[in-house]
């Protein structure tokens, strides 16, 4: 298991804070797996390195399912994760 921090700008980590949002679309540059750990940082379009962040809100979820790039639309290089608790 690998954990990634990742920056998730508003609305949506509220959105998946709330449970609303139950899945990512990410670059797929990081070599995402079932059952790596997420921590989403509450992302801020002015500060892009996570240590340098005033607020450092985070929430936990690990990657239940992975869609690949290349099919159903999605192009090649992405994901989509299906995250849960």
């Amino acid at each position: 298991m690998k954990i990634h921090k990742l920056k998730t700008l508003q609305p949506y980590y509220g959105d998946v804070l709330k449970g609303r949002k139950t899945f990512e679309l990410r670059k797929d540059d990081r070599n995402f797996q079932v059952g790596d750990r997420l921590d989403l940082f509450e992302g801020d379009e002015q500060v892009d390195d996570i240590s340098k962040r005033k607020n450092q809100n985070h929430i936990h979820r690990f990657v239940t399912y992975k869609l690949e790039g290349g099919k159903f639309g999605l192009e090649v290089g992405y994901c989509i994760l299906g995250l849960n608790y």
